[in-house]
């Protein structure tokens, strides 16, 4: 798993094989051969479990069976029989912070202080004054707290209030979680990613949140406290420890967690460290940075130093829940020459590539009229945030086809008319697509175990120039980036070598391919094999 390349699919998303406008598990199963051409490694399915989809899937309702709008347990087993058969790997999300409140167990817990499952969620009592117990304030806004009648408690909840909070302080509720994970490893699963993995354990005392010292409005009430207790309790490494231990049950299994916060790189660094934990994780470094620049690419690869205890990166710029990073990085101009940059840099960076699907077309974020939204935070947001369904709409995958060929039926979302002519269909042939790009960058790391795996060291280079190295076994290969809409001098000194790949940028100025550049076009950029230093 080191150094691979992971293709996430969001199933409402992918492929509508029944015509209700939905994606689901057979439509994945009918355009996998696309995911296997690109020649990633690895799938990650976001959440297929039953759920009411208050929070499309991320508030489990039962964490071992298929929702109905995505098939069966049955089209499961045959989804990870041809993915093996392509020669994929599959992860699956596992949401372990929190379920649905249609969730058994909370129906369960909720009945009363004293049954088998009381302990299962977060119950506080109120104030003296009715008031919830704490300051905590939800992700989506508002108080983290919502009361329960039934049981004269608040009951705690980071995200919605349809979405309970685990109490994973409890060795039962950790023991439950352990048998879901031997439940999808049992059907073939390779791998897991951890939804949200580090609000899985809040401060028992329930301490009030100290204030960020944010002035003016927010977005979200969520921004104006540093999250010190309701979140990154100490004890989940020892949750994740046992979680590894688990999976080190089956053969070569992979963990991945999702990581978020403004400590995301002490954790994520803490949630990999040595063998008995995690394998890899990632954070929002890229998905919600705002823009793209030279030293943010250097800081964040280098707080990964490789020490021998280290854990592994892994990094996305793109996901379901961030605007495409097309859209929050570029003005617009020369487009498909900024998307192939954007691939070059994910594809040549130290650690594992995650792709989202829709990247490899070059697909921008997409409009979404406000009658039209479903994204439950962008409603609650509205207009100061735009949400995430830009980010969700269908993959378009012929152009003449009624709905670009996703569905049959108005899909969930509707499809922004930018993409259908940047659908699949339309990019397969076209050698200088930005899909065929794509297919040239991961065949290179595939047959590069120094890209795949070595290790980086950055050049000196002017603003808007990234430059690096990445070596491994006496083998070195350079990486030169240009960043910006305007031509750059510079080339590396004391070393050359072979062009392997190029960007070529701004009107189609290609690279002499004998010897390495010493003028980069705007938006533009390289791979180097390195003959001489």
């Amino acid at each position: 798993w080191r150094g691979a390349v992971i293709y996430q699919i969001y199933p409402r998303s992918f492929q509508d094989s029944n015509g209700d406008g939905i994606g689901d598990l057979s439509g994945i199963i009918h355009r996998l051969d696309h995911v296997a051409r690109l020649g990633v490694d690895a799938i990650w399915i976001s959440p297929f479990f039953t759920s009411p989809m208050r929070d499309f899937g991320y508030d489990v309702a039962n964490y071992c069976d298929v929702d109905p709008l995505f098939g069966t347990l049955g089209d499961f087993d045959a989804l990870v029989e041809r993915a093996h058969a392509l020669g994929l790997k599959l992860i699956i999300d596992q949401v372990y912070s929190h379920t649905s409140d249609l969730h058994k167990w909370f129906d369960q817990s909720r009945q009363s202080r004293i049954n088998p499952l009381a302990d299962w969620y977060v119950w506080a009592d109120p104030k003296p004054d009715g008031a919830p117990p704490n300051n905590w304030q939800s992700v989506f806004g508002g108080p983290s707290w919502t009361w329960d009648s039934r049981r004269g408690q608040y009951y705690f909840h980071n995200f919605l209030s349809t979405q309970p909070d685990l109490n994973l302080h409890n060795d039962e509720v950790q023991d439950a979680l352990l048998e879901v994970a031997r439940f999808w490893l049992d059907r073939g699963v390779d791998g897991f990613r951890l939804d949200a993995i580090n609000f899985a354990m809040h401060d028992p005392d329930l301490r009030d949140n100290p204030t960020s010292g944010l002035t003016g409005p927010a977005a979200r009430t969520f921004d104006y406290q540093i999250h010190e207790f309701n979140q990154s309790h100490p004890d989940i490494v020892n949750f994740l420890e046992r979680l590894r231990k688990v999976t080190d049950e089956y053969d070569a299994r992979f963990t991945l967690a999702e990581i978020g916060g403004p400590d995301a790189l002490g954790e994520m660094q803490r949630f990999t460290r040595g063998k008995t934990r995690l394998n890899s994780a990632y954070s929002f470094d890229y998905l919600y940075a705002d823009q793209i620049d030279s030293a943010h690419v250097k800081r964040t690869a280098l707080n990964w130093p490789h020490d021998p205890e280290e854990g592994w990166p892994s990094w996305a710029f793109s996901n379901h829940d961030a605007p495409r990073c097309v859209s929050r990085w570029h003005d617009g101009s020369h487009p498909v020459a900024y998307c192939k940059l954007m691939a070059l840099l994910l594809l040549t960076l130290r650690g594992n590539a995650i792709i989202y699907q829709g990247e490899e077309l070059g697909l921008p974020q997409a409009d979404i009229p406000f009658e039209r939204l479903q994204d439950p935070e962008a409603k609650a947001n509205w207009p100061r945030t735009l949400g995430r369904d830009g980010a969700r709409t269908p993959v378009p995958w012929q152009r003449d086809k009624f709905q670009t060929g996703f569905s049959s039926t108005e899909p969930w979302l509707p499809i922004d008319p930018r993409h259908v002519s940047l659908a699949v269909d339309q990019q397969i042939d076209d050698l200088a697509s930005v899909l065929n790009f794509y297919k040239s960058i991961i065949a290179l790391r595939q047959q590069t175990p120094a890209l795949r795996a070595g290790d980086i060291v950055f050049l000196e280079a002017p603003d808007g120039i990234i430059a690096f190295i990445r070596s491994l076994n006496g083998q070195q290969w350079l990486v030169v980036i240009n960043i910006l809409g305007s031509d750059l001098s510079w080339a590396p000194e004391n070393l050359s070598g072979t062009l392997s790949l190029t960007v070529q940028g701004q009107f189609d100025r290609a690279f002499d391919a004998q010897e390495l550049p010493s003028n980069i076009p705007p938006y533009s950029g390289y791979v180097a094999k390195v003959t001489q230093s």
